[in-house]
């Protein structure tokens, strides 16, 4: 393939995500967002049964744990067309996230709990932040050893899908290194506090008051949280990096929509060329961060081992573009785009969010320098 080429999805990436953005126009548009806002709540369970009777919630999981083991591009190709809708759901979290941390793991009570992912049985959510930044390793929550297992004492803030969660994964200095638990989230001594974010999407801050934790809740090995940690936080960044890629596309639909019908002077707005000028960048940037999300699923099917630099450069690129995609909207939509009642503002706030969640722009691009040599 040249420099100059682009990537483009494989025959059966594209219908998976011709299947699923007919499904999600129909069943999840923004409306269906704003319908949830507007009622006080931040999930809707039975959207999320739909998905994983249409096998989404196993696009990971392997054929022998009842999933469709479908590869990284494949989740991404759901991600994305997730993001063009603002598709609230627990997708990122257990199919992705936890999916890809519990294949880590050669036991049978992983690969009973991927069983369960893929039949929609259990959802997780990701308790590693702490502080006001992406910094997985830096964690001050403390796991006390004590006889054959551990009491768990701090605080994980920013956990995404932490208020219904059923399970949870988290990281704790443990001794040599961090240790990675899998716990119910209702264990005694683990309290939720929700924090609904400016998406409209659940959040939680979640305290951990010596709780008691076995070595049969710790996931992989004690001291190596690591070694199951890394591959789930980047096929989680990949993905996340192939929503708000979507989310981009979405929201430059919207505006090119807008400029081809509002008239001024007599004609579309479209026809004046500055506004042209502008509409032709965002879509040159969005095109070239297809491309970059796709090349980073892609490289966590084929070498996962030397992945991070295309999966911090696509979630880097992502964000900018989303970014970017938000602000011309707003701004080619006038007043209007400043207004609740248009959907361009769910867009912006969802953008924001994303940029922020396992690791900023600045994060990534440190990340894609230090890679790359410098």
């Amino acid at each position: 393939m040249s420099a100059m080429a682009k990537l483009v999805p494989t025959e059966d990436e594209t219908l998976l995500g011709d299947s699923a953005r007919g499904f999600l126009d129909s069943a999840a548009p923004v409306s269906h967002l704003r319908g949830m806002r507007d009622a006080g709540r931040s999930h809707d369970p039975d959207l999320w049964a739909k998905m994983v009777e249409m096998g989404w919630a196993g696009v990971l999981v392997p054929e022998a744990q009842g999933g469709a083991d479908m590869g990284h591009a494949a989740a991404g190709a759901l991600a994305g067309e997730m993001g063009r809708t603002l598709v609230a759901s627990p997708f990122l979290s257990a199919a992705v996230i936890a999916a890809t941390a519990l294949r880590q793991v050669a036991d049978g009570r992983a690969g009973e709990a991927l069983r369960r992912i893929a039949e929609g049985g259990v959802t997780y959510a990701l308790a590693v932040d702490e502080g006001p930044k992406f910094a997985p390793e830096a964690t001050a929550m403390q796991a006390r050893p004590e006889g054959n297992g551990f009491r768990l004492t701090g605080e994980k803030r920013f956990v995404v899908d932490g208020g219904f969660a059923d399970r949870l994964l988290g990281p704790a200095p443990s001794g040599e290194g961090l240790t990675l638990f899998d716990l119910s989230a209702e264990r005694a001594g683990i309290t939720r506090d929700p924090r609904p974010m400016i998406d409209s999407r659940d959040a939680a801050r979640l305290r951990f008051e010596d709780v008691e934790a076995t070595g049969a809740d710790v996931l992989g090995a004690v001291d190596e949280a690591v070694t199951v940690l890394a591959p789930a936080l980047r096929a989680g960044q990949a993905a996340l990096g192939d929503e708000t890629a979507g989310l981009a596309a979405g929201a430059m639909a919207m505006t090119v929509g807008y400029l081809k019908e509002r008239r001024q002077f007599g004609m579309p707005i479209g026809n004046f060329q500055a506004l042209q000028f502008r509409a032709a960048h965002l879509w040159s940037e969005t095109e070239l961060t297809a491309s970059a999300v796709l090349h980073a699923g892609r490289m966590l099917d084929s070498d996962p081992d030397n992945a991070a630099l295309a999966v911090s450069l696509a979630k880097a690129r992502a964000t900018e573009t989303a970014q970017l995609a938000v602000q011309e909207g707003v701004q080619m939509h006038g007043g209007i785009g400043m207004t609740d009642d248009f959907d361009m503002g769910f867009y912006m706030k969802r953008a924001r969010v994303a940029a922020e969640w396992l690791g900023d722009y600045a994060y990534h691009a440190e990340e894609v320098a230090r890679l790359r040599g410098f």
